[in-house]
């Protein structure tokens, strides 16, 4: 069995083998170290990105919707079905094969681009882009997981719908919105996050003026905590209120430095609801953890469905 779905699948892995082989060279050739030219260094760098963000999808799409509905669809399941190998078997190598193959690929994928990428990651502009929204899953182990979780996706889907094409299709749908809901619903729980409470000081104000349409004075404050995925920062009053009085005269007519001066004496507290850099790792296994686990749940699903 296994050498019959490495014979079905022997064209998916060649192919991918030669992307990645042609990603290697493209990288080394392009390393920092090499003087490239920051215009091309740049669109290389979002390429990267781009590149990761697709392939869980395109996994998903291109091996995972057909890998059973092009059975159910052309009625070679007849054939594949009565034979004597059990239909768990027939789809746990099926099913085991394809995903480990695809894991595989999107893992040393994102080793790649992660090595190519981390001097610009580094740059002071990019200091908190461990845990950006932008780079987060296209980086060291989740883009392992999302693929996981595409690939299990595709078969259930295409085990419901038994025709590929539209199977591919939602698929496509679907992972995108999961792809969109999780970062914005459901990464920030992952890790219940830091809250802080610390003196506002001079030098950490930003501007100030009125709360509009309130009176209500308004204060911004720089946050100096590096790295960390900043959820809120609010200015409050000692007593925690968010309520600071009315904009003082000082901060209407007078200078910086007697805006300043007077907006001292308020003895304002800065309130930050954030992540620190430090839980990187965290959220990593946190998120990838998540998606191989819905990724297994859906394989038990499919194992399911199939024998009945």
């Amino acid at each position: 069995m296994i050498r019959l779905s490495w014979l079905q699948f022997r064209a998916q892995v060649v192919t991918t083998a030669a992307a990645l082989a042609a990603a290697a060279a493209i990288l080394a050739a392009t390393s920092p170290h090499r003087g490239v030219n920051a215009g091309v260094y740049h669109w290389l760098y979002m390429a990267g990105i781009v590149v990761l963000y697709l392939t869980p999808a395109m996994i998903g799409i291109f091996w995972g919707a057909p890998l059973i509905s092009r059975e159910l669809e052309t009625g070679t399941y007849r054939l594949a079905w009565t034979q004597s190998i059990t239909r768990t078997r027939w789809l746990a190598v099926k099913l085991g094969l394809g995903c480990l193959v695809s894991m595989a690929a999107a893992g040393l994928l994102s080793l790649m681009v992660t090595w190519w990428s981390g001097p610009l990651d580094q740059l002071d502009q990019f200091n908190n882009y461990r845990l950006s929204p932008l780079t987060f899953g296209a980086r060291d182990l989740t883009p392992i997981g999302y693929t996981a979780f595409a690939f299990a996706l595709g078969v259930t889907i295409g085990l419901f719908l038994r025709r590929a094409v539209p199977a591919i299709a939602v698929t496509l749908v679907v992972f995108a919105a999961v792809q969109v809901a999780v970062p914005l619903g459901v990464r920030p729980y992952l890790i219940p996050p830091v809250r802080t409470v610390s003196a506002l000081g001079i030098s950490n104000i930003t501007g100030w003026g009125n709360d509009w349409p309130t009176t209500n004075l308004s204060v911004g404050a720089k946050v100096n905590i590096p790295g960390a995925w900043v959820y809120s920062s609010q200015v409050t009053a000692p007593d925690g209120s968010t309520f600071l009085g009315s904009e003082p005269q000082a901060c209407i007519s007078g200078s910086n430095s007697a805006c300043t001066t007077v907006l001292a004496r308020l003895h304002l507290r800065q309130v930050l609801t954030y992540q620190p850099a430090s839980r990187y790792w965290a959220f990593q296994c946190a998120e990838t953890g998540l998606y191989l686990l819905l990724a297994l749940l859906l394989a038990g699903f499919c194992v399911w469905r199939v024998n009945r």
